[in-house]
């Protein structure tokens, strides 16, 4: 009997032990796992124009991380947001929906509910359904809550509603209230015992405002833009309490970096999706004094150089991790750019020979080109060979090309699936694409685009943005003319026809009835 005890306990030892060396096996696992299912990292910056990156043309102003990106994967030069603002492209690019197709989908307040239905589809859905570990770090601006946020309790629903596993973010713009960071769902670093309370109609008693406080002030706004103060910038909106949660605005690009490295560095072992968005260069433009006169352009000129600098540390992460060869990173922008947007920070007196918006015509807010076309390049070293492609493409594309990537299900959404174009290995881009301003769309199909007639002024005054606006229709030839200085319409009848009834079998007839448009 003791012999066939010993017998049994060396076998159960064994076994043990075996059981040990495959829990240890399947721990290490996703590493090997990686091989197979690649990193998938956005940095998505927030009104940088198609001429703001040295790789574009920029030459007055030094982009060099942006640039490695850009000459070391492929740049694409007819690369678009869905939308000449940020909320309706964001929308794009975690749906694979046009915006146009949802009317909550433009630029939203800061207390404004989700407007991406929580069982809708996302990105990050698909990809946490074939085993990634799901993050976004920075700018959110696709709303909160149900329409009335407590925001000294859980926000829900938000990111980690629709797909996201981590998030670290900023509900809206950094010039709208409220103005603190909030992780999965909390406020950060709030004390209870000053709650925070937002309005975007009206103020809160005793509380300052940039109106009525301007010796408060180390940066002077537009009226729109001199609500509630935080850090000395007056704001979009109202906002009382929260004080020690308050973030400061020269200390955001490290917060989020860090909080995007960190990101990176824990789930290393698992293959992640991480969507790094930017704050840059979006007013108010507040670089840490490390970066301020980089640039010579002044304030916005310096956070594009941070902006730069924040890319090139985080590149450096993946390196010192050995993950920047089974990642894939994609660079883009939300929209076109713009110089004067609310806060007086001399972006127009200070820009010298510099073109943000390239040899495109408009920016922000515009029908013009650009307004949507973008920097866009995809990157993945040792994967996708160095490259130009002019193919036709949008962030909208993403989602059917990413979920054939990891061989996950491809929706029936507006997104194309261009996977072997964005890796390079075609130039083959979208027949067609339509592009959005404040709520009117227009067509672009092979070198053409077409602009409708819309209502409204042809060019915004306080912004100094051509906005496409027309009463007649406008039918410019890209390829011969980038700048959109020849209206063909009237020239050329047929292929006017041509692109209506194409424009029309998308979009349907009745875009001419949109609102008028809101800049803001």
């Amino acid at each position: 009997m003791k012999k066939i005890a010993y017998i049994l306990l060396t076998f159960l030892v064994v076994f043990a032990s075996c059981k040990n060396n495959n829990e240890a096996q399947k721990d290490t696992l996703p590493q090997k796992e990686q091989q197979k299912l690649p990193n998938i990292i956005f940095i998505y910056a927030d009104d940088l124009g198609y001429g703001d990156v040295g790789a574009y043309g920029a030459t007055e102003i030094q982009t060099p991380n942006m640039d490695r990106l850009a000459k070391k994967g492929v740049k694409f030069t007819n690369g678009y947001a869905t939308s000449a603002t940020c909320s309706p492209s964001r929308f794009a690019l975690l749906t694979g929906i046009y915006p146009w197709r949802n009317k909550k989908a433009k630029i939203l307040e800061g207390s404004a509910p989700l407007i991406i239905d929580t069982t809708q589809i996302t990105l990050p859905k698909i990809l946490k359904s074939k085993g990634y570990k799901t993050g976004i770090v920075g700018k959110w601006h696709l709303g909160l809550g149900d329409g009335d946020v407590d925001w000294n309790g859980r926000i829900s629903p938000g990111p980690n509603e629709v797909g996201f596993d981590y998030s670290y973010i900023m509900a809206a713009t950094q010039d709208r209230v409220p103005t603190v960071y909030i992780k999965n769902g909390f406020v950060e670093g709030l004390d209870p015992n000053d709650p925070i309370q937002v309005s975007y109609s009206k103020n809160f008693e005793g509380e300052p405002t940039g109106t009525d406080n301007p010796e408060l002030l180390k940066m002077v706004g537009d009226p729109q833009h001199s609500n509630s103060i935080n850090n000395g910038v007056p704001r979009i909106g109202y906002m009382k309490g929260g004080t020690s949660a308050k973030w400061i605005d020269e200390d955001m690009a490290d917060t989020f970096l860090k909080e995007a490295q960190n990101y990176i560095v824990t789930q290393k072992n698992n293959p992640f999706f991480l969507y790094y968005a930017l704050q840059q260069p979006h007013v108010p433009r507040t670089p840490h004094p490390r970066f301020v006169g980089t640039s010579g352009m002044g304030p916005r000129g310096d956070v594009i150089v941070e902006a730069d600098w924040c890319i090139g540390e985080l590149l450096k992460t993946l390196e010192n991790e050995n993950l920047l060869e089974n990642t894939l990173i994609v660079f883009s922008s939300d929209n076109g750019p713009v110089l004067d947007d609310g806060y007086v920070d001399n972006a127009n007196e200070k820009l010298g020979n510099h073109k943000p918006w390239g040899d495109l015509r408009g920016g922000k807010y515009s029908l013009f080109e650009a307004g949507t076309r973008v920097p866009f390049v995809t990157y993945w070293k040792g994967r996708i060979a160095p490259k130009t492609s002019d193919a036709l493409v949008s962030q909208v594309d993403l989602l059917s090309s990413l979920s054939s990537l990891v061989d996950g299900e491809v929706p029936k959404t507006d997104s194309k699936n261009l996977l072997n174009t964005f890796l390079g290995e075609t130039t083959q881009g979208r027949e067609n694409l339509i592009i959005e301003a404040t709520t009117r769309t227009a067509l672009r199909a092979g070198d053409w685009i077409l602009i409708p007639p819309y209502k409204g002024p042809a060019v915004n005054k306080i912004k100094n943005i051509e906005t496409g606006n027309s009463k007649e229709y406008q039918l410019y030839n890209l390829k011969k003319d980038i700048g959109q200085k020849n209206n063909l319409a009237k020239h050329n009848p047929e292929k006017l026809e041509e692109m209506i009834n194409t424009f029309e079998s998308i979009r349907g007839k009745s875009y001419s009835d949109t609102e008028e448009p809101v800049f803001r």
